[in-house]
């Protein structure tokens, strides 16, 4: 039987992008504080090879999307012909292929909401281009925390099986990069636009062979031909945040009791 608790290279490399994502969230909200507290250093004039490197990060990451690879997991990689097994059975738009259209409609009109009024504060000059910057830094941190531990689009929006089945998983991008559309600039937009393009690929392909991107169709995307297993380590979060609410529970009930009981003495 399979080790489950051995974490694959796809879900390795999952864990490592949240690491140096991490860091540079960090560095850039460490710069940030400290630039507002001494009104010396400006996060948006970071040295050159700075800014060079995050553009070079995230559009490495952009451009390896729009091709096959082993370090990611069927979630991105089901678009492709090669990650094509049929089923047997021919596609048909069901009910359950309308409510996930439908989902990803309201996924996309919350986000537009949300980072349209960032952008209406920055445009009155209530968030700054730093404050903009830390937002899209904070939404790739909370890309790979969807990925590996708990999704709320998933959960509350979606209801699709996991991130191997996910409607709208090639979205990330364009969703990191939202608030850029505020900030023109050439590292900005060029981000954002490949981010776009990255998008807007996956939705035709969803339009020209939807058969690829549900399990239903595609023989890949079940259960037994996954890769990744993320599920046990968001199953295994739940267990231990399940475990510890018991424990404190547990904990607290007995100090209230000894509390109740010592008054009673």
């Amino acid at each position: 039987m399979r080790n489950h608790l051995v974490i694959s290279k796809i879900s390795a490399m999952h864990f490592f992008r949240l690491t140096y994502r991490s860091i540079m969230l960090l560095l850039a909200l460490i710069i940030y504080i400290f630039s507002f507290a001494s009104s010396r250093i400006n996060i948006a004039e970071l040295p050159t090879w700075v800014l060079t490197v995050i553009w070079c990060v995230f559009v490495f990451e952009m451009i390896s999307r729009f091709f096959p690879s082993s370090f990611e997991g069927k979630g991105c990689e089901k678009q492709f012909a090669k990650n094509y097994i049929p089923t047997g059975k021919p596609y048909t738009k069901t009910a359950y292929v309308e409510k996930q259209n439908k989902a990803a409609f309201i996924v996309f009109l919350f986000w537009i909401l949300l980072n349209g009024t960032f952008g209406v504060l920055y445009l009155f000059h209530i968030f700054t281009k730093e404050v903009m910057l830390l937002i899209a830094l904070t939404y790739s941190v909370c890309d790979m925390i969807c990925i590996l531990f708990f999704c709320p689009f998933h959960t509350l929006i979606m209801k699709n099986k996991c991130c191997g089945t996910c409607r709208i998983y090639n979205w990330d991008y364009a969703m990191i990069f939202t608030p850029f559309l505020f900030i023109p600039s050439f590292f900005t937009w060029s981000l954002l636009g490949i981010a776009l393009i990255l998008m807007i690929k996956w939705e035709i392909l969803i339009h020209l062979h939807p058969e690829r991107f549900y399990e239903m169709t595609n023989a890949s995307l079940s259960c037994r031909n996954c890769e990744e297993k993320l599920c046990h380590h968001k199953k295994s979060l739940q267990h231990f945040l399940s475990t510890q609410k018991e424990n404190y529970s547990s904990i607290l009930d007995d100090h209230l009791k000894n509390i109740i009981e010592h008054k009673n003495s």
